[in-house]
């Protein structure tokens, strides 16, 4: 394929919709803030990642697959690129690559259509589904994209935007999702949700002390 990307004015990352998908504010962290820190999660997956991000193509069974394909929409502003398209016959297959189960990994599901969309745009063909590759469990996952979830994907695709030109953060959201994200120092969840806690911290940091309560406290 050829390898000629557009000139999108203030893109929407593909990227970004998986991890707008898993959390607001980790979205708004890494892409608006440029904040990303590492764990043991982030380093599997780019180790994942790092096993398909070379450009190439293969025949394997009479399906032929490119790799790592840059991919655009100038209709939503959407840039990035797929780590495989497979063609069967004709028809573009979108193939993501993950660390992880499956269970962990729906929020991939709006990633991968906002791929497909890309690709009938560009090839001016349907793509009706396509599959996440799950690398730990060496399950591949099937995920058709119905109009249900094109229109979520799109509705993700506006609230990106709108987080990027915003100039305040979207609330944490101090659940299970908090534990595994390796944003967690940089975020400070279970601080910022509390305001009465912030307020508490706020009052401490601007109450002056006397000279005598300094000497008591030394």
């Amino acid at each position: 394929m050829e390898q000629i990307t557009p000139d999108i004015a203030n893109p929407v990352l593909l990227s970004m919709l998986e991890h707008y998908s898993y959390c607001p504010r980790q979205c708004a962290l890494i892409h608006r803030e440029q904040t990303y820190d590492e764990n043991v999660y982030t380093l599997k997956g780019n180790d994942v990642h790092q096993r398909v991000d070379q450009s190439g193509s293969a025949l394997v069974k009479g399906i032929r697959t490119e790799y790592s394909v840059p991919l655009w929409s100038e209709s939503l502003g959407m840039i990035g690129k797929a780590d495989a398209v497979e063609f069967h016959g004709e028809t573009p297959f979108p193939v993501e690559y993950k660390h992880g189960t499956p269970r962990q990994g729906r929020h991939a599901d709006l990633q991968l259509c906002g791929q497909a969309i890309c690709m009938e745009e560009m090839m001016n063909t349907p793509v009706p589904a396509g599959a996440v590759y799950h690398y730990s469990s060496r399950q591949r996952r099937e995920v058709k994209f119905t109009p249900a979830l094109r229109e979520r994907m799109g509705t993700a695709v506006a609230a990106t935007r709108r987080i990027m030109e915003s100039e305040t953060l979207p609330a944490a959201p101090a659940d299970a999702r908090c534990k595994n994200c390796s944003l967690i120092e940089s975020c400070l969840p279970y601080v910022v949700s509390d305001p009465e806690q912030n307020r508490r911290h706020q009052k401490r940091l601007f109450t002056p002390f006397t000279i005598q309560e300094q000497r008591s406290g030394s």
